[in-house]
C-alpha cells in the first residue's frame, strides 16, 4: 500500500493531518489492505453509522481506527464537505465504505417517513440548528436500519465522526469482540461517554493529540462525582460541556427504530439493554479553538439568551454560540482557555488522582500508527483516478449519478413505510432521548438513567 512518495492531498490542511513522517511507529501495519473478504465468516458483523459534512482530515482517521477496532460496515450520510466530488471519490474506494447523499430524492423520500405521523420525534419537529440535525439524524438511523439489516449486519451504532469507540474490559481491543460477550437477549448496549480534555488551545488533530478525558457518571463513585463536582466543572454550566447520556449499539432485528440520536428503540416491544461498566465512547468535542466559530457559522440564530434556546439543547452550546457571536477573536480565546482548556496542572493531577480524569493512550497510539504506516495517503492515492473523474463531471450529472444508486435502497424504504406514509394520525410513542447532560449538584440522588425527562 505504501507509496515512498507522499500523494497530493485535497487541501494543505488535509496534508499536515494525514501524512505521517518518514519513521513509521506501527511498522506491522504496512502492507495491510484492510479487505474485508478475510473477515466474511468473523461475527458479530458490525455496522457504524453516521451523519456528516466534515473533511477527509477528520473522516479517514475515524474511518480507519473503527476498521482497526472490529467495525465491518460504515454507512456515510454526507453533505457539505463530505459530498464534494474530492472526498466522496476516496470514500467510495474503501471496502465496506458506502455512501448517501443527501440529494432531493433521499429528502423527498424521508419526508414519507412513518417517523412523521409519530409522536416520539415531534418535539423536534421544524425548529433550527441542532433540533434540525436531530431530526435528520434520526431519518438517516431509520434508512440504515434496512441498509445494515440487508448487508447481513448483525449491531448497529449510530456515532458522530467527532466520537471514537473505546472497547474497554474486551478480552482484545475489538468492539466485535465486546460485542460478541453480550448475552442473546440483549437488544441495545449502552456506550457511556468520556469527554475529551484539551490541554492547550493550538489542537490540530485531536485524534492523535488529546489523550485526557473526563469519565462518566455512569463509571464513577457516586461520592467522588459529587465530591468533586465543582472543581470538575470549572465554573461551566455542567459536569459536561456537551452531552453525558452516552451512545447505543442495537442488535439488527424486525421493528428495530431510531430513538433519537443516542438511542434505539423497537415498535413491537421495549428492548432489553445493558450499560457496559468499562466501554465507553470518547466524545471529541471542542477540541480546537476553531469550533467555536465554525458551530457558530452554521446556525443563523440570533446572539440572545432567548433565541438560543430555540437553536441549541444544551447550556454550554448556548454560551458558546454567543461569545462566538459578540466576543473579538482576543476575547473568544480566553473565553476558550477558561472554559475548555485545561492548563491547570495541578487540578488536573488531582482529577486523575480521585479517577475523574484519566488518560486513554490506545486511539491516539492507533490513529498515529495508521498516519505513520501511509495507510490515509495511500488510499487517497490508490482513488485518485475516480477522484479526477468525479471532479470533472459538472455537478448535475453527478447527483443524477448519486440518485441512480440509492434506487434499490429507496425502493425498499418506501414499501416498508408505505402504509404508515398515509395515516393522517400521530401515534403516541414515548418522547426520543436528546443529548442530556448529566446529573448536577442540585439532583444527587438522581439515578441517570436513558429514559426522557417525563417518561
Amino acid at each position: 500500500m505504501i507509496d515512498p512518495t507522499p500523494p497530493s492531498l485535497p487541501s494543505s490542511a488535509c496534508a499536515e493531518v494525514l501524512v505521517g513522517s518518514s519513521n513509521p511507529s506501527f511498522p506491522y501495519l504496512r502492507g495491510w489492505s484492510f479487505h474485508l473478504d478475510s473477515d466474511a465468516a468473523l461475527h458479530p458483523k458490525v455496522c457504524v453509522q453516521t451523519s456528516t459534512s466534515a473533511g477527509l482530515d477528520q473522516i479517514l482517521p475515524w474511518l480507519f481506527y473503527h476498521k482497526v477496532v472490529g467495525v465491518a460496515q460504515f454507512l456515510l450520510f454526507v453533505e457539505g464537505r463530505a459530498a464534494k466530488p474530492q472526498v466522496v471519490g476516496v470514500l467510495e474506494s474503501i471496502p465496506g465504505v458506502k455512501v448517501v447523499y443527501r440529494t432531493q430524492e433521499l429528502e423527498e423520500q424521508q419526508a414519507r417517513s412513518r417517523i412523521w405521523n409519530e409522536t416520539w420525534l415531534a418535539g423536534f419537529f421544524y425548529k433550527p440548528c441542532n433540533y434540525e440535525l436531530f431530526v435528520k439524524q434520526s431519518l438517516n438511523m431509520e434508512m440504515a436500519i434496512v441498509m445494515a439489516r440487508d448487508a447481513g449486519m448483525d449491531w448497529i451504532i449510530h456515532l458522530d465522526t467527532d466520537e471514537l469507540l473505546y472497547p474497554g474490559g474486551a478480552a482484545e481491543y475489538s468492539v466485535r469482540h465486546l460485542l460478541a460477550e453480550v448475552p442473546g437477549d440483549v437488544d441495545m448496549v449502552i456506550f457511556p461517554n468520556y469527554e475529551s480534555s484539551v490541554e492547550r488551545d493550538d489542537i490540530k488533530d485531536p485524534f492523535s493529540e488529546i489523550s485526557m478525558f473526563k469519565k462518566n457518571y455512569d463509571h464513577l463513585p457516586k461520592d467522588t462525582y459529587f465530591g468533586m463536582y465543582k472543581e470538575a466543572t470549572r465554573g461551566n454550566p455542567n459536569y459536561f460541556l456537551t452531552y453525558g447520556n452516552g451512545k447505543s449499539a442495537a442488535r439488527v432485528q424486525d421493528h428495530l427504530r431510531p430513538n433519537g440520536a443516542h438511542r434505539w428503540h423497537n415498535y413491537a416491544k421495549s428492548p432489553n439493554e445493558i450499560k457496559l461498566e468499562e466501554a465507553a465512547v470518547l466524545h471529541y468535542t471542542y477540541t480546537k479553538f476553531s469550533d467555536l466559530t465554525s458551530r457558530r457559522d452554521r446556525c443563523g440564530c440570533k446572539p440572545t439568551k432567548d433565541d438560543v434556546k430555540r437553536c441549541f439543547m444544551l447550556d454550554f452550546d448556548r454560551a458558546a454560540f454567543i461569545i462566538a457571536s459578540t466576543a473579538s477573536e482576543e476575547e473568544m480565546l480566553r473565553w476558550y482557555n477558561e472554559r475548555v482548556v485545561w492548563n491547570d496542572k495541578q487540578l488536573n493531577l488531582k482529577l486523575l488522582r480521585k479517577g475523574v480524569l484519566t488518560r486513554i493512550y490506545s486511539p491516539m497510539a492507533i490513529v498515529q500508527g495508521l498516519r505513520e504506516s501511509g495507510v490515509f495517503t495511500s488510499v487517497i492515492a490508490a482513488a485518485q483516478s475516480l477522484v479526477n473523474d468525479k471532479v470533472s463531471l459538472k455537478e448535475s450529472n453527478v447527483q443524477n449519478q448519486n440518485d441512480t444508486k440509492l434506487e434499490k435502497v429507496s425502493r425498499k424504504f418506501i414499501r416498508a413505510n408505505s402504509q404508515a406514509s398515509v395515516r393522517k394520525i400521530l401515534h403516541v410513542l414515548e418522547p426520543a432521548i436528546p443529548p442530556l447532560s448529566p446529573p448536577g449538584l442540585d439532583d444527587p440522588l438522581l439515578e441517570f438513567s436513558t429514559e426522557s425527562p417525563g417518561t
